[in-house]
């Protein structure tokens, strides 16, 4: 289990959000991925910040209440995000999900998001390995 790193589990077909995405956009991208949050990147793929329902749920209630129109995602995002290494142990990183926050980290190498990976993509690798099981991931390469 050591050996698992983070690309083992890392989901690299989910669009990151860009500056200037409108939020009511963003909620629509989280909600048809069934993810809690997701990088926000320029045209570079570079990180520039963070954006959870949470924040979303916030700012569209504000914005609602105020009736100031669709936010963007500049304004609410988080601007000091944790990104990951995808050679970074699937141990060590199920100790940090284990605290609590965040329970997605976008996945960088050499400066670029690569990926992102969920706290339940962990939880069903660590449930696969410790028990056998066979849930539908599709990496084994033993057949």
């Amino acid at each position: 289990m050591c050996a698992l790193k983070v690309s083992n589990v890392m989901s690299n077909h989910i669009e990151p959000i860009r500056c200037g995405t409108p939020l009511t956009q963003v909620v629509k991208s989280l909600l048809e991925n069934h993810i809690t949050g997701l990088p926000v990147v320029d045209a570079e793929r570079r990180i520039l910040g963070f954006v959870s329902e949470q924040d979303c749920i916030h700012a569209l209630l504000v914005s609602n209440y105020h009736c100031e129109g669709d936010p963007i995602v500049d304004d609410v995002m988080f601007r000091e995000p944790l990104a990951i290494s995808p050679n970074m142990a699937i141990v060590d990183l199920a100790q940090k999900l284990g605290s609590g926050k965040p329970k997605v980290y976008p996945v960088v190498e050499h400066g670029k998001l690569i990926g992102i990976v969920t706290r339940a993509a962990v939880l069903a690798e660590l449930a696969r390995i410790g028990c056998g099981l066979e849930l539908s991931k599709g990496t084994r390469d033993d057949d």
